[in-house]
């Protein structure tokens, strides 16, 4: 089993509309934090999540998040909710 720890973030666009960044891949979730932490000064809004699976089967647990800060897109909020 894998575990990859992610690092999202969002900006505005000129119609008001979420758009994702290139993700970020953070070493453990300390990391993913501080990652989020610096991005979010100049993003409206930034998670960072863990996923685990397995590589060779391709199965994979939902998303775990760490951290968020500043605003999501309304799909992430409901997700987080559920």
């Amino acid at each position: 089993m894998i575990t990859y720890f992610v690092v999202q973030s969002f900006t505005l666009g000129s119609r008001g509309a979420f758009l994702a960044d290139d993700p970020v891949q953070a070493t453990g979730p300390e990391h993913a934090q501080r990652l989020a932490e610096r991005l979010a000064a100049t993003k409206v809004g930034v998670i960072a999540f863990s996923r685990s699976g397995d590589l060779a089967t391709g199965e994979f647990e939902d998303a775990r998040v760490l951290f968020t800060i500043g605003d999501l897109p309304t799909e992430i909020e409901e997700a987080m909710a559920a």
